[in-house]
């Protein structure tokens, strides 16, 4: 089983997405069986390059740039949606501008899957066999969900980039501290991120996810919370109890706080009560003050 070395990567793809598609790329290949699968993150505009690759026994489709509206992946991101053909140099429904690289890999029915997010187009995934055979809908379906899964991870990534982004632009007053208004929004974006951490299948992506919203948190202390012999005990919440406070911060009642998170109202307001037990907390308010000068919260 050939694989493409994850070195260099060509400008244009975000290190973050040249990851993303790489795990998709493995996690499809695990899903659909099918013997090749590969893909890439948009390079420019209007191409992608494919830079990952499972199963290939040639280097001829490592680095390719596929043009919007040209080939099977061409077309799916023309498109935006997926495509298929089952004997690639004989199907009239695409051109034929890759068929060299496609030949030399030996590939005949092909599948491509547009990566579409916010309504923009960031790759392709393709799954491939050496044969000229339908592909099942098992298999399609596969490669779809294996899509959507990275649609779900990059607007997740975003979101938090665009976030964290803010926060640091933001002039606010004093020592470039952001406004409130500018907090609120940060603290609603925290609580999000934690509730679609628990969402994300790919472990990597919720440590993540996990990783921004400690950053989220600290952004609102003004001084790094001491570490080290003599620093006060750092208060161990459990994820779910931050979660809930996360959205009580942002002033969400109990029931607000299960819709969010997908829990009941008297399960939430148990993580409360823990919470503000670990806290040395006895109102809402008290624990939310507690979280954040611990920096838990935002």
């Amino acid at each position: 089983m050939g694989t493409s070395p994850p070195g260099d990567r060509p400008a244009g793809v975000r290190g973050d997405d040249a990851g993303a598609f790489r795990r998709a790329v493995l996690g499809m290949h695990r899903a659909t069986g099918l013997p090749m699968v590969f893909g890439g993150a948009l390079d420019g505009r209007d191409r992608l390059r494919i830079t990952e690759l499972v199963g290939n026994r040639t280097g001829s489709l490592d680095g390719l740039v596929v043009r919007q509206g040209n080939g099977l992946g061409g077309k799916a991101m023309a498109m935006g949606r997926p495509v298929w053909v089952s004997d690639y140099p004989r199907a009239a429904s695409i051109s034929h501008d890759y068929d060299g690289p496609v030949g030399r890999e030996g590939l005949l029915s092909i599948v491509a899957v547009p990566v579409v997010v916010r309504r923009s187009v960031r790759g392709v995934l393709y799954g491939a066999l050496r044969e000229p055979l339908s592909l099942a809908d098992r298999v399609v379906g596969a490669a779809v969900e294996a899509a959507r899964d990275l649609e779900q991870d990059l607007a997740v990534r975003d979101r938090a980039d665009e976030a964290l982004a803010s926060l640091r632009r933001e002039p606010g007053a004093g020592a470039g501290r952001p406004s409130a208004a500018r907090w609120e929004e940060v603290r609603a974006v925290h609580a999000e991120m934690r509730a679609l951490a628990e969402e994300v299948t790919d472990a990597a992506t919720r440590d993540r996810l996990h990783a921004m919203t400690l950053r989220l948190a600290a952004a609102g202390l003004d001084t790094p919370a001491p570490d080290g012999p003599g620093a006060p005990p750092r208060r161990a919440l459990s994820p779910r109890e931050l979660d809930v406070l996360a959205y009580v911060a942002i002033g969400c009642t109990n029931a607000e706080a299960a819709r969010r998170l997908g829990l009941l109202p008297e399960t939430v307001k148990g993580y409360l009560r823990s919470a503000m037990r670990k806290l040395d907390s006895h109102t809402r308010l008290e624990a939310v003050t507690a979280a954040r000068r611990a920096g838990l919260l935002p």
